[in-house]
C-alpha cells in the first residue's frame, strides 16, 4: 500500500477508503525556540516538547486525503531568536562543488561570509576515539500491533507481522541511525555520520548508516535474579560558547542531584545522572577544548542539568567533543549570551580575533 507523504501523517493507507479527514497532519512548518520543538499550525494546542523523537510523535492537526505525492510544498522551518544582538548570530551557508559534494561555511545575517582567526600558538585538540555506543535491543517477547513504527533514528519501517518484520527476510533489516541527531546553528545531521543539511525536510530523508535489526520494543536488561537492571538513556545536549567558556545543557528530566554525579577533568566531563523508572544516563564527554576543573560547575534543574566549563584558553570551540570526522571547513565563530542557550540569545559574545575585525 501507498504512505501518505504529509507532514506528520506518514500512514499506509488504501486508496478505495482514503475519504477527506483519512490525514491528519500539520500544515505549519517545524518551529525551533530554546532548545523546544514544536510546530508552527498547533503550538498553541500542542505543548512544545524537548525530545526529538517527541517532536517527531506529535499528532497532526489538520484534516485532509492522503496522498504519496512527492512535490508537497514544505513551509520553512521557524526559528525564533528573540533578543537584540540575535541579528549578528553566525548561520552555516552549505556549497555544492561539482562533484555533488557538501561543504559548509560561516556567513553572517548581512549576508557577508566571516572566518575565524586562529591563534597559531595555539594547537589544534587532537582527534580522539568515540566511546562505545550500547544500543537498545528489540524485546520479540512482547507482542507488536500492526503499523507500529520502528524506534530507531532515520527508519521508517511499519510492524507488520513477527514474520516479516523481525524474521529474516528483506522488511526485517533496519537501516538507520545509531547516535542522536545534531542541530546546531541551522546545521542538521546525526552524530554518527558526517552528512549536514539546513533545510528539515531534507533532515528527514538523511539516509542511515547502519544495518541492524528493528526496534519495536526496548528490552530491559535482567540480573541473574530476574530483576529488571537499571535502563541507561540518551539525553540530548545543547551549548553554547563565550569566549572563556563553553555552557552546555544536558536535557534530562528529575535527575536526582543526591544520588547523580557530575565530575570534572582537563579533557573530559563524566556524567552520572539517576533518572526516575529506573533509567540512567552514563556519559563520558570528550571536549574539544581543554578546560579548569576546578572553576568548572554545574546546576541540577527540573528539566536538564547545566554545566559551565571554563575554558584554558581563548579558542573558538567548533564542537562540544572531539571528533576525527571531517568537518569540512565547519567553523563556529561565536556564540550568545542568554537565558537558556544557542537560540534566543540576549547578547552576541565575539572572540578576541572577531573582536579585531569589527
Amino acid at each position: 500500500m501507498p504512505k501518505c507523504t504529509r507532514q506528520g501523517c506518514g500512514k499506509e493507507y488504501n486508496e478505495d477508503e482514503n475519504e477527506q479527514g483519512a490525514c491528519m497532519f500539520h500544515s505549519g512548518a517545524p518551529k525551533f525556540h530554546e532548545g523546544l520543538k514544536s510546530w508552527s499550525c498547533c503550538d498553541d494546542i500542542n505543548r512544545p516538547v524537548l525530545d526529538f523523537d517527541s517532536f517527531m510523535k506529535i499528532p497532526g492537526c489538520t484534516p485532509n486525503v492522503h496522498t504519496s505525492a512527492t512535490n508537497l510544498p514544505v513551509p520553512k522551518p521557524v526559528q525564533t531568536s528573540g533578543g537584540p544582538g540575535s541579528n549578528l548570530t553566525s548561520k552555516v551557508a552549505a556549497k555544492v562543488d561539482e562533484s555533488g559534494k557538501e561543504t559548509f561555511g560561516s556567513t553572517s545575517s548581512a549576508g557577508t561570509s566571516s572566518s575565524t582567526i586562529v591563534n597559531p600558538s595555539i594547537p589544534k585538540p587532537a582527534p580522539s576515539t568515540p566511546q562505545p555506543l550500547v544500543e537498545d535491543e528489540d524485546d520479540t517477547s512482547v507482542k507488536v500491533e500492526p503499523g507500529t513504527k520502528c524506534q530507531r533514528n532515520g527508519c521508517k519501517h511499519l510492524f507488520v507481522s513477527d514474520e516479516e518484520s523481525r524474521g529474516d527476510g528483506p522488511q526485517s533489516t533496519c537501516i538507520y541511525h545509531p547516535r542522536q541527531p545534531l542541530f546546531h546553528e541551522g546545521s542538521k545531521g546525526y552524530l554518527c555520520c558526517k552528512r549536514r543539511v539546513l533545510e528539515f525536510d531534507e533532515f528527514l530523508k538523511i539516509e542511515g548508516c547502519k544495518t541492524g535489526k528493528h526496534l519495536f520494543v526496548k528490552k530491559k536488561p535482567i540480573d541473574t535474579d530476574g530483576v529488571p537492571q537499571e535502563e541507561l538513556v540518551q539525553c540530548r545536549i545543547d551549548h553554547y560558547q563565550t569566549p572563556g567558556q563553553v555552557r552546555a545543557s544536558v536535557y534530562a528530566k528529575k535527575v536526582d542531584k543526591d544520588k547523580s554525579t557530575v565530575i570534572f577533568e582537563t579533557e573530559q566531563v563524566h556524567l552520572d545522572l539517576i533518572l526516575p523508572d529506573s533509567k540512567r544516563f552514563k556519559r563520558t564527554l570528550q571536549l574539544y577544548g581543554p578546560v579548569k576543573p576546578e572553576e568548572c560547575s554545574y546546576s541540577v534543574l527540573g528539566t536538564k542539568v547545566d554545566l559551565v566549563l571554563a575554558k584554558q584558553d581563548t579558542r573558538s570551540w567548533n564542537l562540544l567533543e572531539k571528533t576525527d570526522a571531517d568537518l569540512q571547513g565547519f567553523t563556529l565563530t561565536f556564540g550568545v549570551g542568554g537565558r537558556t542557550g544557542t537560540v534566543g540569545g540576549k547578547e552576541a559574545v565575539l572572540d578576541d580575533g572577531n573582536k579585531i575585525r569589527t
